[in-house]
């Protein structure tokens, strides 16, 4: 009885109720217990006369409470808490009545609650049920039962064994037999509790959301009025997670006492019971960022934001529908799923859907019906309608001649069948019930065990197994990666991802792996040796190799196999448990009085058997005694529990208990109940320390409290110390393979759920010790306290000028581009200008996100907390954000995480309006800064362009909005060529992203103009994101390499060699140089697509394939000529196509074979297009795009051969040229081949107003 002791009257309703409970030792394992509570009259007239004055004390208590002169409360009143509660609590209709009447003992009949419990060490619920209900109705039965009760209690705790793996047992109760039966060692382990009743609860689709939230660890609390909904719900959900186990707070149901346990920061599983009429809405939650919340009366479901859907999600409840209809249940229970809304959204009013219209329906029906409103009336309806009409029958025929099922009229007529054969064989409706409920509870569990066969059937070749020995491997667990997260991903169908990538972060599946590695130097874990064996068994009947996934929905095939199991087990018994008898005790004790539960012989009960046929596989008497006792202390109970409650409580392989009668009951809730919520915790080697060993739930002194939150402190210390050397590894791995280093084990999804994780993590943070909650995020609401704070302070200084935000360190470039202004409530601002976003949890997330990719996250929440009034004025003494020296550590984690570049903000919130900044930096030592023409600019990125923008006269700088271009990579600028001096030198154009701060350099180093340079109006230029300086030396050797770049001003000198003495490359540098730049672009298409960063950059930056081959027909050009114009190389390839024209219209190619004369026409059709079109963009600009156009349509290898055979050569190129070696042109044609096998696709901005 979790609240205790309850009185009644005979208006009230008391009829027997059944519920369960679960007692959670410290190794993890539990015990059940199940308890048939029930009211019996209360005989003594002195307890009678005793209600009646506490009731008329409430009363007035009551009456007066609402006046201010009696806010001093009187010490007898806490003493009828209990009462007050227990009457408050009864139905409204009947409590009314009696606020009239009142309790009179002359008049009214008072009745008492009263619990038969069994404690058990497995989950055989009906059983137990069973037993308990007729040991009650020996009690209220007209006749005495055959034997004493002390001979039915006594047959059940020594003299009923357990049954053994694969074996059915009976034994006897008061009237009936009773059967149980447990699964064999190969089959899923024994699950009682009825699956059906979790499903119609809450419909298919809403369990499957609350399953899938389990088994990615969020907070999940259950909220109903019956406790044994409360279990049964949770019970089913654990079961279904088969191979996995929940690893961390599992209480189904919360005692009252223990409410501020959902304060804890760490994923649970909790129980809540609500009380009649109690409105959501008022439910105070410290934290509901990550919280599934679980309405089971009313059908409904809460859940988290960010929410991956478990995979072939459609499919899988179409399976479990099917099996749920063929055993004539309705799957479509339930309301849609919610998702979190914003407070001002009204999250506690109530929806009108049709689950909660059916609230008007009382509870006593729903559980008279023993299906929860859901009887297969309506399908038998549709059944005989489709039998009765021809049409359909002769359509159904037709259908199945043709090799078509109807699977819903199948699974009707099954359904219907099955009820239909109820009660053959000569077994009673109970045990008809009970073998119902067991095949379809096997079955549904098959059907969820067949889903993770599929989804982990090669799970083992990715174990990493590093250790020589156990010793060794738990010294070391810490620091070993046991298994290969990236390959496994990289193996999976695309669609299993998201789920997939959060999943095997969680602490189940580790713990998982953890046991298949010791399994080599211990016994497997009983699950683990179940799911290896269905693999096995799944490998033998379909071989298939792991590189050919597929996400097509693989149904589970053994469903009859395992439903016919259990269905023979309990047909045939194949134990029969001794029967009661009597036993040598004392004559007149305990005789039988009608309705009144007798006080039982304590020392009968203490006495193991003399003999009987099952002694030689029990222990002693003495060692029962001392495993009871070492139980007994193991699950927390009181050693002189007897005593202090007034219980019997005996364990074997079952026990019992019971109020005794003759003392009077106390009004404190026993602690039994608050024990069997004891949290459990896991092996410190096997959990990382991720789950804390907590003190035992029944001492809840402050010193008690206090150090429980000391281990909640140092867990998400311990957490965000593993989270963010996670994020660094995983990133630097990424980064070390762009500089050369290593395989890539990371892809952009994997770092997605990192930072989705570190989010969940600073809410739990943010959440742990709060005064008061407000909001569904704790660290928005933090945020919008520290803005209202601020802003009123800048408000007051608004007269003083002098700001005292620290300013951005200044970049390399500060001389023309302003600097950005550090500022945490301008970040909020920009968050809180997203549309977009609709709630406070998404907006504490994408303020993360931006203050990681700013590498301001660490700082940010310094300056937050170090406002320390509004922090104690937030927070308990006990919360982590108020412990000094943690805090500091924390901290100085998340500052880690400023060595590497994230994106994660530019890349997610890819549809929001960003604005921009453009600088633009003339070369003022060679040239007029400004020009008479009229510039323009095209800023382009990841995610598209923003358009051509005219720039202001004489303006150099300039700011535009546009929708997110993410990752920028080039910049096209130009300009109209009018007035005198349209002649413009150019340094460079920086762009700065004025949210994220992120600052590009696009070097130019070119003259823009007619008749300078190579004569182009318009350039392409190629970015490179800047480094501030001062971040340079922290992040040396550790930092993302920097992007490619347009070529400088010092490469083109050289390259044309204006003056003669520029440094040239060797011959072997330069086909070095090519060799390298096939290398990289072969290197991008090898990379996860979300990894490849920019083509064009490869292709034209500096160190590019454009380069590289400009440095190749630069080699032997005669280029500069005294006193003559400087030649470019497009003038070559201009002369060599005019000669080809001409060439071919003198009829001399028509004599060269056809593909070289297709390829002929092909040259001089690009180089037509190019010169044609209307972009001014300068000779080596035309002859990088013809590049670039050539390795887009693989024509560069088939051009070469060309240009070497024109006769055009010598009179432009000296001997030594590469060019006119054959073998190094060879060489170079193989090389380029190579590019054939990767669809190389070219940005926009390069060609422009090319149609080819």
């Amino acid at each position: 009885m979790p609240k205790g002791l309850s009185f009644r009257t005979q208006a009230d309703q008391h009829d027997p109720q059944f519920h369960s409970f679960i007692i959670t030792k410290e190794d993890g394992s539990r015990t059940y217990g199940f308890v048939h509570t029930f009211y019996e009259e209360v005989s003594s007239p002195q307890i009678c006369s005793a209600m009646q004055t506490l009731y008329q004390m409430h009363n007035t208590q009551s009456a007066t409470a609402n006046t201010p002169s009696s806010s001093s409360s009187s010490s007898s009143s806490s003493s009828m808490d209990s009462l007050a509660s227990s009457l408050d609590e009864a139905d409204p209709c009947t409590s009314s009545s009696r606020r009239a009447g009142g309790y009179d003992s002359s008049r009214d009949t008072l009745y008492v609650s009263k619990a038969l419990c069994l404690i058990v060490p497995m989950p055989f619920m009906h059983a137990c049920r069973r037993f308990l209900s007729q040991l009650h109705r020996a009690v209220t039965s007209a006749t005495a039962p055959p034997l004493p009760l002390e001979s039915y209690v006594h047959n059940i705790l020594y003299e009923v064994p357990l049954p053994a793996p694969g074996r059915s047992l009976k034994f006897h109760g008061v009237y009936e037999p009773i059967v149980c039966q447990r699964p064999g060692l190969g089959e899923l382990q024994l699950a009682d509790f009825p699956l059906a009743e979790a499903f119609s609860l809450l419909g298919v689709e809403n369990l499957i959301q609350v399953f899938t939230c389990t088994l990615l660890e969020m907070q999940i609390l259950l909220y109903s009025r019956d406790y044994q909904r409360l279990m049964t719900v949770a019970e089913g959900i654990t079961t279904l997670l088969f191979p996995f186990q929940w690893q961390h707070v599992y209480v189904p149901i919360l005692p009252a006492s223990l409410l501020h346990f959902l304060d804890a920061p760490v994923p649970y599983l909790m129980g809540l019971q609500s009380k009649e009429g109690a409105d959501r809405s008022k439910l105070e939650l410290p934290q509901e960022a990550n919280l599934c919340f679980v309405d089971i009366d009313n059908h409904y479901i809460e859940l988290p934001e960010d929410f991956p859907q478990f995979p072939n999600k459609t499919e899988f409840i179409q399976e479990l529908s099917e099996v749920l209809l063929s055993f004539g249940i309705s799957a479509n229970t339930g309301a849609p799923p919610r998702t979190r809304t914003s407070p001002g959204s009204a999250t506690g009013s109530t929806p009108s859907t049709p689950a909660r219209e059916r609230k008007t329906v009382s509870l006593r029906q729903l559980e008279d019906d023993g299906r929860n409103g859901n009887l297969a009336g309506d399908e038998l309806a549709v059944l005989e309608l489709l039998q009765g009409n021809t049409t359909l029958e002769r359509l159904q025929a037709l259908t199945k001649r043709t090799g078509v099922t109807v699977a819903c009229v199948d699974a009707l007529r099954a359904g219907v069948r099955a009820q239909g054969t109820e009660g053959q064989g000569g077994r009673t409706a109970a045990e008809e019930e009970e073998l119902r409920n067991a095949k379809l509870n096997v079955q549904l569990r098959e059907v969820f065990a067949s889903r993770f066969t599929t989804m982990f059937a090669d799970y083992e070749a990715f174990v990493i197994q590093s250790a020589p020995d156990l010793e060794s491997w738990l010294t070391n667990r810490e620091q070993m990666h046991n298994f290969d997260k990236a390959s496994f991903l990289s193996d999976q169908p695309e669609p299993y991802l998201p789920f997939l990538s959060h999943f095997i972060e969680t602490q189940m599946f580790a713990t998982f792996i953890d046991n298949k590695i010791m399994s080599q130097w211990e016994d497997k874990e009983p699950l683990l040796r179940v799911f290896d064996g269905r693999i096995d068994k799944a490998r033998l009947y379909n071989v298939r190799a792991p590189s050919l996934r597929s996400s097509s929905y693989q149904r589970c095939s053994i469903l009859k196999e395992s439903a016919q199991a259990i269905e023979q087990r309990l047909m045939k018994i194949d134990h029969t448990a001794i029967h009661p008898h009597l036993l040598d005790m004392k004559i007149g004790q305990g005789k039988y009085e009608q309705g009144f539960f007798p006080k039982l012989q304590v020392d009968v009960l203490n006495m193991g058997p003399t003999s009987n046929k099952w002694s030689h596989r029990t222990a002693t008497a003495q060692r029962r005694k001392d495993r009871h006792r070492q139980q007994t202390e193991h699950l927390g109970l009181d050693n002189d529990l007897k005593e202090v409650e007034g219980c019997l409580v005996l364990q074997n392989s079952m026990a019992f208990w019971e109020w005794d009668k003759a003392s009077p009951p106390p009004i404190k809730p026993p602690k039994k109940s608050t024990s069997a919520s004891c949290l459990k915790y896991m092996q410190e080697a096997r959990s990382l320390g991720k789950n804390l060993r907590q003190p035992k739930l029944s001492d809840l002194s402050p010193a008690v409290i206090a150090q429980t939150n000391w281990k909640f402190v140092e867990g998400l210390l311990k957490e965000c110390r593993m989270k963010t050397k996670r994020m660094l590894v995983e990133k630097m791995g990424q980064e070390a393979v762009e500089l050369g280093h290593g395989d890539v084990n990371i892809t952009g999804l994997e770092e997605n759920t990192l930072i989705a994780s570190l989010c969940d993590l600073l809410e739990r943070i943010w959440s742990h010790g709060l005064q008061v909650k407000q909001g569904k995020s704790a660290l928005w609401s933090h945020l919008l306290h520290y803005q209202a704070r601020e802003e009123k302070l800048e408000q007051q200084q608004a007269e003083s000028p002098v700001s005292n935000v620290p300013e951005r360190r200044k970049s390399d470039c500060s001389v023309a581009m302003p600097s950005l202004r550090v500022s945490l409530i301008q970040d909020m601002r920009h968050i809180q200008s997203m549309s977009e976003i609709k709630t406070d949890v998404g907006r504490a997330r994408a303020w993360i996100r931006l203050s990681l990719e700013k590498k301001l996250l660490s700082q940010h929440l310094k300056q937050l907390l170090s406002r320390h009034a509004l922090t104690k004025k937030l927070y308990k003494r006990y919360a982590f954000l108020r412990s000094e020296e943690e805090k500091e550590q924390f901290l100085f984690h998340l500052l880690s995480l400023n060595t590497v570049d994230y994106f994660c903000f530019t890349s997610v919130f890819t549809t929001i309006m960003i604005p921009y900044r453009v600088v633009i930096i003339p070369i003022k030592k060679l040239s007029n800064a400004m020009t008479t023409s009229n510039p323009w600019v095209c800023v382009s990125g990841e995610l598209g362009d923003s358009g051509i923008m005219q720039i202001p006269k004489n303006v150099l700088e300039m700011t535009f909005d546009c929708q997110n271009l993410g990752k920028l990579t080039t910049v096209q600028l130009g300009h109209d060529n009018a007035g005198l001096l349209a002649k413009w030198l150019v340094d460079c154009v920086m762009v700065r992203n004025e949210i994220t701060g992120h600052t590009y350099k696009f070097p130019c180093g070119r003259w823009l103009g007619k008749g300078v340079d190579d004569g182009s109006l318009e350039r392409v230029l190629i970015g490179e994101l800047v480094v501030p300086s001062g971040e340079e030396d922290s992040g040396r050797g550790c930092r993302t390499p920097p992007l490619q770049r347009s070529p400088s001003q010092t490469r083109r000198i050289n390259i044309t060699s204006l003056s003669g003495r520029g440094y040239k490359l060797t011959s072997a540098q330069i086909q070095e140089a090519i060799g390298e730049a096939v290398n990289n672009i072969v290197k991008h298409f090898h990379k996860p697509e979300k990894e490849r960063g920019s083509l064009t950059v490869l292709l034209c930056g500096e160190n590019s394939l454009v380069a590289a081959l400009e440095q190749f027909f630069h080699h032997g050009f005669k280029s500069a000529r005294l006193f003559q114009k400087t030649v470019f190389v497009w003038d070559f390839v201009e002369k060599a196509v005019a000669y080809m024209e001409s060439a071919d219209q003198m009829g001399d190619l028509q004599e060269t074979a056809e593909p070289l004369g297709m390829t002929c026409q092909s040259l001089c059709r690009y180089v037509n297009a190019i010169n044609s079109t209307p972009r001014n963009i300068g000779k080596d600009g035309k002859f990088q795009l013809l590049v670039c156009l050539g390795a887009r349509d693989r024509l560069l290898p088939q051009w070469l051969p060309l240009l070497v055979e024109c006769p055009v050569i010598p009179r432009m190129y000296e001997d030594i040229a590469l060019l006119r070696d054959r073998t190094t042109v060879n060489a170079l044609i193989g090389v380029l081949e190579t590019l054939h096998d990767f669809p190389v696709t070219l940005e926009t901005s390069l060609v422009k107003g090319i149609d080819l």
